[in-house]
């Protein structure tokens, strides 16, 4: 869109950001991080990933909407993407532990064979094919679609890793997912680097040596790997002494990431790749002194990701797209997402994946950013008189399509796969947990017909039989009119069973406490556990809210549910994996 925009004539000037002084940068970034997290659980309550709420901001604010903010003031924000794009190769290395990598290394080379190769014969021989029916220019068509083919194979990991990380998934789909997105970019790169090859004396250029493209690859990916190794190794050695303390331990994290991605982007090497060595040492070779910064570092990234999701919405321009282009960007995506469809399912299949893997990986691989956009720039200065403008708008209108509809189908991917929830902690699950959520052997510990609740006028023996069949130590007592009046613990029964016989002609009143105190339902379990300290109390009644008791919630029975919780979901991930 050239000269003004009539949506954007719509909005006071002061409220277009072109250049970026104080005020205005505060302003401006106000702006996006508080819109952005508002769009984002707006979708979410949709149920639809919040990036695509972060992207839909960013469209409405940027080049494709009203124009708050214009493209050389995004330019201008562009280190806050290479900070996010950092975090993110961070925290996919991470996930890629040696013990994963010799159980699953057969496998990712085979789905990473199939679904980056595929992709770029079946978008090369289709966009060859359209445009050459339109043009009628074979070696213009043929360089096309073998720069696009190769572009194709990319897959972005930004939006991708987001929503792994949103529903908190665990299980080989994840595990396949994380190990594609990490390592598929370096195959993007040697196909560019063979198309752009074959390409150069097909448009008029010079030939380009394969040779010495190849290493000029070869140097950005050892580089990189090199760079990322050595500072994994320093920050190792850094923070071993720190353990104890967080705000140092984040402070190095980040300054060593930061370090490596400023020199890589100085020695013009991939930033990426650089970040995913240093969480790839990091949680290999020094685990035990390292594993509380990827929980620290992943606590610092949501901001981060609103900017970086809002600002990649704020660059994609859909309005300079001609009918032709549009045809084929169309045509792009339709073959990019059959290529990686094909090509991941034949790959997980010849290779024996799980079943899970072979079913729903395509509709994990389906979302391009960073290295696509990266690669048709390179195009467009390799190509400046000939395809090189029509690439760049092509991997703009097809980043804006899959980058809505990329997390859409990551989220129904896991969720078919079974994954979804199963990355928790147990301090994960205790946040999440309400009382009525406790239970003990399928036994809720709040109930209409609670055994932990007697009446006032039950004798001693009677609870104490109670006592000997269920697994509560503490009983909540209601009174005459339904209401909770006292607490029966532990230290009462032990001295009820001194009564003998005695104890059939006492009752609950006579040996109950006074009920001082009670939660709800509803009530969150972090909460409970505070109670349970502020109180100095094992055993707390629960009520309903007429105040009478339906059970009585203990510490230990908390600590069995968080306990068989985690069980539970590590035997299902453990299941999805041998499926």
């Amino acid at each position: 869109m050239n000269g003004t925009d009539p949506l954007a004539e719509l909005l006071p000037q002061a409220f277009h950001f072109t250049q970026l002084h104080g005020t205005q940068l505060v302003l401006l970034l106000g702006i996006v991080m508080f819109f952005g997290a508002l769009g984002g659980r707006l979708f979410q309550k949709l149920k639809i990933p919040q990036v695509v709420g972060y992207i839909v901001i960013g469209i409405l604010i940027g080049s494709s909407g009203f124009q708050i903010i214009r493209p050389e003031t995004i330019a201008a924000l562009d280190p806050i993407n290479s900070i996010a794009l950092a975090l993110i190769g961070f925290l996919v290395g991470a996930e890629l532990k040696l013990d994963v990598i010799k159980k699953y290394g057969k496998q990712f080379v085979g789905v990473l064979l199939g679904e980056s190769i595929t992709p770029f014969f079946i978008v090369g021989i289709l966009v060859t094919v359209i445009s050459y029916a339109f043009t009628r220019d074979v070696p213009r068509s043929i360089a096309l679609g073998l720069l696009l083919g190769a572009i194709c194979s990319a897959t972005a990991p930004a939006a991708t890793t987001d929503v792994l990380k949103e529903y908190r998934t665990r299980g080989p789909l994840t595990t396949m997912t994380f190990g594609i997105v990490a390592m598929d970019d370096a195959v993007a790169l040697i196909l560019y680097a063979i198309a752009s090859t074959i390409a150069s004396p097909l448009l008029g250029g010079a030939d380009i040596s394969l040779g010495h493209q190849l290493l000029n690859i070869a140097i950005d990916i050892f580089g990189s790997i090199g760079i990322g190794a050595a500072f994994g190794f320093i920050i190792s050695m850094i923070i071993k002494n720190l353990m104890k303390d967080e705000g140092r331990v984040l402070s190095f994290a980040l300054g060593g990431l930061l370090l490596s991605t400023g020199i890589c982007l100085l020695l013009g090497l991939d930033n990426i790749l650089a970040s995913m060595s240093i969480g790839f040492f990091l949680v290999n070779f020094a685990p035990a002194r390292t594993k509380p910064v990827f929980k620290l570092v992943d606590k610092f990234t949501p901001p981060i990701y609103v900017l970086f999701f809002v600002l990649v919405g704020a660059k994609l321009n859909i309005w300079n797209v001609s009918g032709l282009l549009a045809l084929i960007a169309v045509t792009y995506v339709l073959g990019r997402t059959i290529g990686k469809s094909i090509g991941s399912a034949l790959g997980a299949r010849l290779t024996k994946a799980p079943l899970t893997v072979r079913k729903y990986l395509p509709l994990c691989l389906l979302s391009q950013a960073g290295v696509a956009i990266g690669l048709s720039i390179a195009a467009s200065n390799d190509f400046p008189t000939t395809v090189g403008p029509d690439i760049i708008l092509i991997i703009t209108a097809t980043t804006f399509i899959v980058q809505l509809i990329g997390p859409v189908c990551v989220k129904h991917g896991v969720t078919k796969a079974g994954e979804v929830g199963l990355d928790v902690t147990p301090e994960d699950i205790l946040k999440s947990s309400f009382v009525k959520d406790v239970s003990w052997a399928g036994e809720p510990v709040c109930s209409s017909n609670n055994p932990a609740v007697v009446s006032e006028t039950e004798t001693v023996a009677q609870i104490l039989e109670t006592f000997g069949s269920h697994h509560n130590q503490s009983f909540a007592v209601s009174g005459a009119d339904g209401t909770l009046v006292g607490v029966i613990t532990l230290e009462e029964l032990r001295e009820s069973l001194a009564l003998g016989e005695v104890a059939d002609s006492i009752l609950a009143m006579d040996i109950m406490r006074q009920a001082q105190f009670f939660c709800r339902p509803d009530m969150t379990l972090p909460d409970v556990y505070n109670q349970f300290d502020l109180l100095d109390t094992e055993a707390i009644p629960v009520v309903d809210q007429e105040n009478k008791p339906i059970g009585v919630i203990e510490k230990f029975t908390v600590d069995h549910y968080i306990r068989a919780q985690s069980t539970m979901r590590q035997h299902k991930a453990e299941k999805l994996a041998m499926q």
